[in-house]
């Protein structure tokens, strides 16, 4: 099975081009070949995001066909506030939460969340950096889905604070707090994990 930041950073390295409000608007005018650029662009990324909220991957790969419907149906009503890849990251969040909600299964949720901000990066950048791949994956993996979210959309999917927080609806100040407990807590795994070999 392929660990859903595997799944991205490949899809990092392979993709390409610009241009994709112009797609959008191909697809707003029912161009079904535009679709399938955007999916060939997304398919990957959107797919390791998917997997983050829920790890079942048929479910997964239901919500991402989801996905692409929603935004063929919402195409003409893109304005380009925010990029494309913003646009489709917040479309498959909806489409997940949905698909989650209509199963009667648990989402990603706030409750209990420290919102105090760590005292900023310490040992943890260090720490990150010599972490093997698979160490790695394994921590993120036990981190709390809140914040595994936030981690891979900063780190492995590249949005901006302001991006992560108009896709989570939260303000930005949460952004900084829950990226800022991630990477806190991801640390504090590894090190308990390295003290355990």
């Amino acid at each position: 099975m392929e660990h859903a930041i595997t799944v991205v950073n490949r899809w990092t390295r392979e993709r390409g081009g610009d241009g994709e409000s112009e797609i959008v608007a191909r697809i707003a005018n029912g161009e079904r070949q535009a679709l399938d650029t955007l999916y060939q662009r997304y398919a990957q990324p959107l797919f390791g995001y998917l997997l983050t909220l829920t790890t079942d991957h048929g479910l997964a790969e239901e919500i991402l066909q989801d996905t692409f419907v929603a935004a063929w149906r919402a195409a003409e009503r893109f304005e380009a506030r925010s990029s494309v890849k913003t646009w489709l990251f917040g479309i498959a969040r909806r489409q997940a939460h949905n698909s989650l909600r209509r199963r009667d299964l648990t989402v990603t949720g706030d409750v209990g969340l420290d919102q105090r901000p760590s005292d900023g990066p310490g040992p943890e950048t260090a720490l990150l950096r010599n972490a093997d791949q698979q160490a790695l994956n394994d921590a993120i993996e036990r981190l709390r889905p809140v914040h595994r979210e936030v981690l891979l959309l900063a780190f492995v999917h590249e949005l901006s604070y302001a991006e992560m927080a108009d896709l989570l609806d939260v303000p930005l100040g949460t952004i900084r707090s829950r990226l800022s407990n991630a990477r806190r807590l991801l640390r504090d795994i590894l090190e308990t994990a390295e003290t355990e070999r």
